[in-house]
């Protein structure tokens, strides 16, 4: 049997939300229940949010309800090497273009009526794909730095979800290097994953959506993708709506300021996933030997209902 090698990857741009915690937790347990290995990977590529001294406190955040790690945690800050090998892959198969639109004319473009059908709502429309040199050369003239977008000419791509079971996407042509030259996250969390042989990914349900647009990378790149793709719901407030400040304390550090303690809160991260009766308080390690898969999908059903 291949071992499994489980990760959690926050990026450094503050303290880490209840939820991200909670994902962090679910990851851990699912590595560790399995005698596998948990790894720590650092997502600091956002040169205009990614901060130093973040991540020392969430490392602190996540020992506190207790996790660990097996190595030091790998940083994507330094690992440009890697994503432009990558990028060098997909355009020598012809498969990279200049894109030079706005978020803005991107939304409206998505929202014209001549829009392909097949797309989601969201899409990307594909209206740099075939530009001439000269309209290229025009729209870099007028100070407009492109971003590096692939072209997957409405690739469907179909996986199974533990919790969300079969899905089936047709991509857009999405970017995979920002127009301020940072390399985008789905293109760098294809080539860490691959490169630390990760078999399960953990994440929110936000992040569902990407997981077509980085299997299409895998196979593209020649790259062996994860076994597992597991996405937790996203955690809420008392109103159904999802956790925010207006809900109260978010984070470890506010909780803690008002009394609580990190055992509480490892309680109701896994009572909220039906892992721990409520009002448990304990630490990660205390729930491993009453974990279990059948218990988390069914949990995160009842969280999505």
């Amino acid at each position: 049997m291949t071992e499994v090698v489980g990760r959690y990857a926050p990026s450094p741009t503050g303290e880490l939300h209840l939820g991200n915690l909670r994902t962090a937790l679910v990851a851990w347990l699912s590595a560790r229940s399995a005698g596998g290995s948990f790894l720590l990977r650092i997502e600091d590529l956002d040169s205009t949010r990614a901060k130093e001294e973040w991540i020392d406190v969430q490392e602190g955040e996540l020992r506190a309800i207790g996790l660990d790690w097996d190595g030091e945690p790998v940083r994507q800050s330094g690992r440009d090497s890697l994503y432009s090998e990558a990028l060098d892959g997909l355009s020598d198969q012809g498969l990279l273009y200049q894109c030079f639109c706005s978020r803005k004319e991107v939304r409206e473009a998505a929202s014209a009526p001549h829009r392909d059908p097949r797309l989601p709502v969201d899409a990307y429309p594909g209206t740099c794909r075939d530009l001439t040199d000269a309209e290229r050369e025009e729209r870099r003239q007028a100070g407009r730095p492109p971003a590096i977008r692939v072209r997957t000419d409405g690739a469907r791509v179909s996986f199974r979800d533990v919790i969300h079971g079969e899905l089936e996407v047709v991509l857009d042509d999405f970017v995979v290097r920002r127009n301020d030259g940072d390399y985008a996250y789905n293109l760098a969390v294809v080539v860490d994953d691959a490169a630390q042989r990760v078999t399960e990914v953990v994440r929110g349900e936000d992040l569902l959506d990407s997981t077509a647009r980085q299997i299409w990378l895998y196979r593209t790149l020649g790259l062996t993708p994860p076994e597992e793709w597991l996405h937790l719901p996203l955690m809420r407030g008392p109103d159904g709506d999802r956790l925010a400040k207006r809900h109260g304390s978010v984070t470890l550090e506010q909780v803690v300021a008002e009394g609580g303690t990190a055992g509480e809160v490892v309680g109701r991260l896994a009572d909220s996933l039906g892992l721990a009766p409520e009002g448990t308080n304990c630490l990660a390690p205390d729930l491993l030997g009453e974990f279990s898969r059948e218990a988390l999908i069914e949990g995160c059903k009842r969280a999505s209902d």
